[in-house]
């Protein structure tokens, strides 16, 4: 696999026939960053040093990311404002539901970190350049997949702190606080609305050089999730996550992202959808940014729980893209989804 994948900081391109890989080679990185935290985390000095370079990486990381986003994007192809609501609606109604539902769970069977978590992860905003891929390799409306994926990057740079600041400031064990919105703006929002600025002047510097700037994201994100981990290993992170409970997570995530998909079949369906459209509807709604994610969990959560808190975001990462690479290839293979419920 070749990767197209650098707006969202993971490497994975899905050509329509090669689904080889069963894990995306960025997320078994993460999983070593993870691997190396627990037996190697940053202590003393280098836990000093690693946070004022993880918060320089993080307001990089979404200085490119403005840059790289053309807000004509999101306002092209106005006249289909239909599909694209329903792929904000989904993004950020239904999914924020579905993760208050998850968190009736009880304590025992999820904790209440894991728990936040999953209401985090249904809080983000849509990825960018894998919903694209995977609308262009289903055959789908690929125009109105970018449309619908930049308005919810957008959108998410506002809409996610405050659903965070809305849904999550009684969560217990979030450690989220109003000052953390403060954070988002300097070290987020800021960043972003400069690269925002500037990119008339530096987009086409950035598009020549994407492929250096792409390994420069991966290793940016993977700083924050080293950085994270370390924190939470030194709180003892790994002594409150049961097997049973990592489990428990999976399951939860693979449910997410069904709920998710089968919502925004229904929703494609009974708003008579053309199948491109269609596409577009149940890959961009059914997506959610690890790239966007992992920054903003870092300045929004305070403490060792962050770890705990991206887990569930990690692990949901990797289950989407696997589903939806096989999703892909079935809408490309056939007229109809229709066919696939009747195998």
């Amino acid at each position: 696999m070749t990767s197209v994948v650098h707006n969202e900081g993971c490497a994975a391109q899905f050509a329509p026939m090669k689904f080889r890989l069963p894990i995306d080679a960025f997320v078994a990185t993460l999983l070593a960053t993870v691997a190396l935290a627990s037996f190697f985390p940053a202590r003393g000095l280098g836990e000093e040093v690693l946070g004022h370079a993880t918060t320089i990486a993080i307001a990089f990381l979404f200085f490119l990311y403005g840059a790289r986003l053309a807000p004509q994007a999101a306002v092209q192809g106005l006249a289909q404002w239909r599909l694209h609501l329903a792929v904000m609606s989904v993004t950020f109604v239904v999914f924020p539901v579905l993760g208050l539902a998850a968190g009736l769970l009880p304590d025992a069977v999820l904790s209440p970190s894991l728990k936040a978590g999953v209401l985090f992860l249904c809080l983000l905003p849509s990825t960018v350049q894998s919903s694209i891929a995977f609308t262009s390799i289903a055959r789908g409306h690929v125009a109105a997949a970018v449309c619908s994926a930049s308005a919810s990057n957008l959108l998410g740079m506002v809409l996610t702190p405050l659903l965070v600041a809305a849904l999550m400031s009684g969560v217990s064990g979030s450690g989220f606080s109003f000052d953390a919105l403060r954070g988002i703006a300097l070290q987020l929002f800021l960043p972003f609305a400069a690269g925002q600025a500037l990119r008339p002047w530096i987009g086409g510097l950035i598009a020549r050089n994407k492929a250096i700037l792409g390994r420069m994201d991966r290793l940016s994100i993977l700083l924050v999730v080293y950085a994270a981990f370390s924190e939470g290993v030194r709180e003892g992170i790994w002594h409150q996550l049961a097997p049973v409970q990592l489990a428990m997570l999976a399951v939860l995530c693979m449910a997410l992202l069904a709920a998710a998909l089968g919502i925004s079949l229904l929703i494609a369906r009974r708003m008579g959808l053309a199948r491109e459209d269609e596409i577009v509807l149940v890959f961009c709604g059914s997506k959610k940014s690890l790239a966007s994610g992992l920054p903003m969990a870092s300045v929004l959560f305070a403490g060792g729980q962050v770890g705990l808190v991206v887990l569930p975001l990690m692990l949901f990462h990797q289950i989407q893209l696997m589903v939806c690479a096989w999703l892909a290839r079935r809408y490309a293979e056939g007229p109809q989804l229709h066919a696939i419920a009747a195998e």
